[in-house]
């Protein structure tokens, strides 16, 4: 897989995973497609030990793990996948070259309250409600100090500066979205097996993606509603496929009485199909 991925986009992807520093990876043109890579392998794997056999209600993914979500659901190979997420990878780390920027976590403040800190702020706004008393803000730095700031005093138990190269999902991004769309266009699309839960509008779609993705660039990330979403398609089991398990923790705060599963070692995977 990893081989497959590296020649799609012509680049040491190999590298990238087993050489590469903390800085380096901090570059959005090589965290995105080392990411991406990741979590295709996991999903092969997963797939491979029969873990995906059970009905599906519906996939989603969290900003770049859009991507792997449609893999999962059929929308795209992984080639094409794999070349897309190149490409934006490189159209952000321009962006964010031409408007530095950065990103916070502020935590237990519900999400009008961070609009509220953010408002009023030249340069700052709400980037991700990834669940209860978590949401993210993006923007300049000054943006981001000054908004978090006034989250502290709105009563925030903590805000957490993000070791990213960007404000992702923010208006900086803007600059990013002509050369995703080109990227986009050429692609030949297939309709999803199963429901795809979009960021931009926590809806569950099977077609219609490439909008979707070219919207997301600058659109806020809305993964509480989508975890909600998932549910309401009837989903009683959430399959965290890829590095990290943060997502799962989403799950938990989001979602009462969810069961969860997180998939990113090959121990994980044994657990998994054993339970």
């Amino acid at each position: 897989m990893v081989e497959r991925v590296g020649d799609a986009i012509g680049r040491d992807v190999a590298g990238l995973l087993t050489d590469a520093d903390a800085d380096t990876l901090r570059l959005t043109r090589n965290a995105q497609p080392a990411t991406f890579t990741l979590s295709l392998v996991v999903l092969d794997a997963a797939r491979a030990a029969g873990l995906l056999d059970a009905p599906v209600a519906g996939v989603a993914g969290h900003s770049l793990g859009e991507y792997s979500a449609l893999v999962a659901a059929g929308v795209l190979p992984e080639q094409d996948a794999a070349n897309l997420v190149a490409e934006r990878g490189e159209a952000m780390q321009a962006a964010s070259e031409a408007a530095p920027g950065t990103m916070a976590a502020v935590l237990g403040l519900e999400p009008d309250q961070v609009a509220a800190a953010c408002r009023g702020v030249e340069g700052v706004w709400v980037a991700n409600d990834n669940a209860p008393g978590q949401i993210v803000v993006a923007g300049t730095p000054a943006g981001v100090d000054a908004a978090s700031a006034r989250a502290r005093d709105l009563g925030a138990k903590r805000v957490v500066a993000l070791p990213v190269g960007g404000a992702f999902h923010s208006p900086l991004m803007g600059p990013a979205g002509a050369r995703l769309e080109r990227a986009l266009a050429t692609v030949a699309w297939s309709a999803a097996a199963v429901p795809v839960v979009a960021n931009v509008d926590a809806a569950p779609h099977l077609d219609g993606f490439p909008d979707l993705l070219a919207a997301g660039l600058t659109a806020p990330v809305r993964w509480r509603e989508s975890l909600l979403g998932l549910r309401s398609l009837g989903a009683d089991l959430w399959v965290e496929l890829g590095p990290g398990s943060e997502l799962s923790g989403m799950v938990k705060r989001s979602v009462e009485g969810a069961r969860r599963v997180t998939v990113n070692t090959p121990d994980d995977l044994e657990a998994a199909r054993v339970g």
